[in-house]
């Protein structure tokens, strides 16, 4: 199975610059993280699942409480977060930063990343 968040919106100090250093920016994060679901789908039970409220409310704590330079750090702390859940297996998460480059709407980085290659 896959668990998903599309479209996490959140704001952090990222940038390298002195200017973007001033005040938060939106990035929006979207996940996949896959994990076997058999046990979850046989009791019906949280316990045997990834809880995705906590998962969002891991990721926002770490992305709201730090300042980043760089998006791919960010991509790659918001993958270990979801990988350090029990059940996940394998993470996909692209961190999208709008207004980056002039004339684009956004600047993304994925990564992905498995729990054994932690």
């Amino acid at each position: 199975m896959i668990v998903t968040i599309k479209n996490l919106r959140l704001r952090t100090i990222v940038g390298i610059y002195d200017w973007e250093k001033e005040k938060p920016q939106e990035i929006t994060i979207n996940l996949r993280v896959t994990f076997d679901g058999t046990t979850a789908a046989k009791k019906d039970d949280i316990e045997e699942t990834i809880n995705y409220k906590q998962l969002r409310n891991q990721i926002m704590g770490n992305i709201e409480d730090n300042d980043f330079n760089l998006v791919e750090r960010i991509a790659s702390e918001t993958a270990d977060i979801a990988l350090s859940f029990p059940l996940a297996q394998k993470v996909w998460v692209e961190v999208d930063k709008p207004g980056a480059l002039r004339l684009t709407d956004s600047v993304s980085i994925i990564v992905e990343k498995e729990k054994d290659a932690v």
